[in-house]
């Protein structure tokens, strides 16, 4: 497989040395699913999260990373933050505020506790069609993000 075009996200892993895969693939339409990028990565769906970033009363930005298979509960999210309410940030905002997931400022995160029990999650790159895989711990310390229960169900 060719290399992955470099990202910021992938610059920030290497330049932390923290260990990386990661697997390209079309996207075909904009009505792509976390089980459809599972298919096409050959990985079971429930290692494939997805990153959101949400606005806070209290704070100005925050990112979750849930299974893609769940559904974001915004009151635990809220409970996680220490914020009366949250809410997804608009659609139209991500690119201005992030350069489309190529984030370059480090807002606080949540990772959905469920990753606690996998070894690896695959996330994405920074871009659309680009999946990094990594161990859980260095999703976790590279973000400085925190476990919290984040999903429906």
């Amino acid at each position: 497989m060719a290399k992955a075009t470099k990202t910021n996200v992938l610059r920030h892993l290497d330049a932390l040395k923290i260990p990386y895969e990661t697997r390209e693939y079309t996207v075909d339409d904009d009505n792509f699913d976390g089980k459809l990028v599972a298919e096409k990565v050959d990985l079971p769906a429930e290692m494939i999260y997805k990153t959101l970033v949400l606005v806070g009363d209290t704070l100005p930005h925050l990112v979750c990373v849930i299974p893609v298979e769940l559904e974001l509960d915004l009151k635990a999210v809220a409970r996680a933050a220490g914020c009366k309410s949250v809410h997804m940030l608009p659609q139209k905002d991500l690119l201005p505020l992030t350069g489309y997931l190529r984030m370059k400022k480090a807002f606080p995160t949540f990772v959905d506790s469920a990753a606690q029990h996998l070894e690896r999650v695959s996330v994405s790159a920074g871009v659309r069609g680009c999946q990094v895989i990594l161990a859980v711990d260095a999703l976790v310390a590279c973000t400085k993000a925190k476990f919290a229960d984040l999903c429906r169900g």
